[in-house]
C-alpha cells in the first residue's frame, strides 16, 4: 500500500544526514545499490502477531551511495505485511494502529529532514 500525501516525496538530503535521521527514528537501510536505497521500519501488530514494514525509497541525484556527500531525493513511502520466508504483501489490509504509527514516523522524518 502506497501512503499518499506524506510530504516526503521529492525532499532531498545528503546520504550522511539521511542515514543519521532515519537511524534516529528506527529505520534501517537494508537494500541499496549505487543509485537507490530503501529505508525500512519494522512494526509488529500484537493482536494478529503480524509483522509490517514501512518503506521509504530514495534515489541518488548526484554522486554514488556510500559517499556521505551523495545527494538523494525521496520517493514513495509504502507499507506491507511480512510473508514467509522473505517477502512483503502490499495488498493486505493494514491495521489502524500500524497505519497510525507509520504516519507518525513519516511526519517525524519529514520534520527532521526539514530542519
Amino acid at each position: 500500500m502506497i501512503i499518499e500525501a506524506t510530504g516526503l516525496k521529492g525532499l532531498k538530503s545528503d546520504l550522511a544526514h539521511l542515514d543519521e535521521v532515519t537511524t534516529k527514528l528506527g529505520f534501517v537501510r537494508w537494500q541499496w545499490e549505487y543509485t537507490r536505497a530503501t529505508y525500512d521500519f519494522k512494526m509488529e501488530d500484537k493482536a494478529s502477531k503480524s509483522v509490517y514494514f514501512l518503506r521509504v525509497n530514495a534515489r541518488v541525484e548526484s554522486g554514488k551511495l556510500e559517499s556521505p556527500y551523495a545527494i538523494l531525493f525521496l520517493e514513495d513511502a509504502y507499507i506491507g505485511r511480512e510473508t514467509f520466508p522473505h517477502g512483503l504483501d502490499y495488498d493486505s489490509p493494514i491495521p489502524e494502529s500500524v497505519l497510525k504509527l507509520s504516519k507518525q514516523k513519516l511526519d517525524q522524518l519529514k520534520q527532521l529532514l526539514a530542519d
